[in-house]
């Protein structure tokens, strides 16, 4: 078992030694937590409540007692503040260690997150099929995150069989479980008929349920569906407006396909400076779309500037004259 940092400890003896009735509140706090999540039925999980709380080195605190009596929840709850470095210094071998109690003590969360840095090569020797391994084991315990890469794993058929039914199975266990990940993903295998039978509405109705939880990828795809009424019936407007949600959320695919709207005026009004400036925008992350640009090949040199200006200056807006007039009073 990991053995306690030196400081940690003397840091927190000192705390209780000088703070006591700080902690006393800190505590109070965490159960406060604890008891809004769990209910007042369930005993309170004061470590997991400072935790929440942002109280790293109290929930350390708390944890570290129930951890050495092999608490599975407490051990991956400091493994959460290592590999973090929330309150600690990361120390990511450190916490593959007591995630590794956490999973030999039936943790499933300490055993998925065991499986992630196996899967990296983070604080331990990478290896995909450790990986594969924890993810089965965390997945058959039902922890819904495991089913989903777990699913991923059948897909890509490398460190298990390939089984793209056997990974419907499990990305719709994940998807009704709420997991946007998951139902943008099922939704996909329903639209193309891999690994369950083709389902286009169903498969449009779970990329939807995905898009409204803010899965940007979902927003674009669910934007496209509506725009060509692929499983569901088509509505222009309503496809702009989820292309536009993504664009605003950094999307570049978005940017670029609602810029491309507004140089046609297709579904919203034509606005040559407004695609520019989303261009401009999917251009910094690396989008280049060649037909835009003959979209765009008109747009007036002033407005082309002023696009570009606002481009640079966004999420935010340019400065204006009358504030570029004061700061340049206040120069020496």
């Amino acid at each position: 078992m990991p053995k306690r940092s030196g400081a940690i400890l003397a840091a927190l003896l000192l705390a209780a030694s000088t703070a006591t009735l700080a902690l006393a509140q800190t505590t109070e706090d965490a159960r406060a937590i604890s008891e809004d999540i769990f209910g007042s039925s369930v005993p309170p999980d004061e470590a997991f409540g400072a935790f929440q709380r942002g109280y790293y080195l109290t929930a350390l605190s708390l944890a570290l007692p129930r951890a050495e009596k092999g608490d599975g929840a407490a051990q991956t709850l400091i493994g959460e503040i290592y590999s973090k470095g929330l309150g600690v210094a990361e120390n990511v071998a450190r916490a593959s260690s007591w995630y590794a109690l956490a999973s030999k003590n039936g943790d499933m969360m300490g055993t998925f997150e065991l499986a992630l840095l196996y899967q990296d090569g983070r604080g331990v020797t990478k290896s995909r099929e450790k990986a594969a391994e924890l993810f089965k084991k965390a997945a058959e315990a039902g922890y819904m995150p495991a089913k989903y890469n777990l699913a991923m794993l059948y897909i890509e058929g490398v460190y298990v069989e390939p089984n793209m039914t056997r990974a419907a199975e499990l990305l719709k266990e994940a998807a009704n479980s709420g997991m946007p990940e998951a139902q943008y993903d099922y939704g996909v295998l329903l639209m193309e008929g891999a690994g369950a039978a083709p389902n286009p509405k169903a498969g449009a109705e779970q990329i939807g349920l995905a898009a409204d939880q803010g899965l940007p990828a979902a927003q674009v795809e669910y934007a496209t569906l509506l725009y060509l009424g692929r499983g569901v019936d088509k509505n222009l407007e309503e496809a702009v407006k989820w292309y536009r949600k993504a664009a605003v959320g950094g999307n570049a695919v978005a940017q670029n396909r609602y810029a491309k709207l507004l140089a046609v005026g297709e579904g919203v009004d034509l606005d040559l400076e407004e695609a520019a400036m989303w261009r401009a925008l999917a251009k910094r992350q690396g989008l280049n779309d060649a037909t835009l640009d003959k979209l765009l090949v008109s747009i007036p040199a002033e407005d082309l500037a002023k696009a570009e200006n606002r481009a640079r200056y966004w999420p935010g807006e340019p400065p204006t004259a009358t504030a570029d007039a004061g700061e340049a009073a206040k120069a020496p």
